[in-house]
């Protein structure tokens, strides 16, 4: 099954993580699971600790050679995929650390299928917060303008992903980007769009308080009322702010 210095094809590691996951799945969680997520793809059944487990094993007995092997992996994965759990392996395999030197812009045409395509919260926010975050602090003079289109796009799961793309930056949060890209959809009535920016600005309160209280303030009147009670939930909890505006 391998080839070259211990190596895979791309086909092979897909065919092993069909493999796997088949021998995995519990058609007793599959219903529920997918229920839960409202999906129209159905489910193996496989829990989430339980396929963060399978992954891992597999990715490392079945080696890739290269980076374009990986890239071609991910996007077989996804597109093939039958079952939720195919296409979480393929969110796993392009988090996976051994291919972390292997993630470069070449990969961000995958990732922005996958954000289309996936178009749910559950493929979305990964993607966003750590791959899309990845190539962010890697090319920040190419991917910030990429995001600031995103964020305009008429793809509201482009946006969302723009908007989360800095969730686990802390301090090195570019807030200019970050307000950039949640301008656009201030006003818009979307669900997720409206959680997002409140997320968004919740963690990004962790390191700039005062910032996003003045943020919030000047916008009471654009924002939803979701945005701001999210915006500002840790704040409210610790007693920096009495009420939201």
């Amino acid at each position: 099954m391998r080839r070259g210095a211990g190596f895979v094809t791309p086909k092979e590691l897909v065919s092993a993580v069909g493999d796997r996951l088949r021998l995995a799945a519990n058609p007793r969680n599959a219903g529920p699971m997918q229920r839960y997520m409202k999906s129209t793809m159905p489910y193996l059944g496989i829990t989430a600790p339980r396929l963060k487990a399978l992954c891992r094993d597999i990715f490392t007995e079945f080696p890739l050679g290269s980076g374009a092997d990986w890239r071609q992996t991910i996007q077989l994965l996804w597109r093939n995929a039958t079952h939720r759990e195919q296409r979480y392996a393929a969110i796993a395999l392009a988090d996976f650390k051994e291919y972390h030197s292997s993630e470069t812009l070449a990969v961000l045409p995958r990732y922005r299928e996958m954000i289309r395509t996936g178009a749910w919260w559950d493929y979305v926010d990964q993607l966003a917060s750590h791959r899309i975050g990845s190539l962010l602090r890697k090319y920040p003079g190419v991917m910030k303008p990429i995001l600031v289109r995103w964020a305009r796009s008429t793809d509201l799961w482009l946006r969302r992903a723009a908007i989360l793309a800095q969730l686990g930056f802390k301090g090195s949060t570019d807030g200019i980007l970050l307000l950039a890209c949640i301008e656009p959809s201030v006003g818009h009535p979307d669900f997720f769009l409206r959680k997002g920016i409140g997320w968004a600005l919740r963690q990004y309160a962790r390191e700039k308080p005062r910032t996003v209280i003045r943020y919030v303030e000047r916008n009471r009147s654009r924002l939803s009322p979701l945005s701001k009670r999210e915006a500002l939930k840790a704040l409210l909890r610790a007693g920096v702010v009495k009420r939201v505006p």
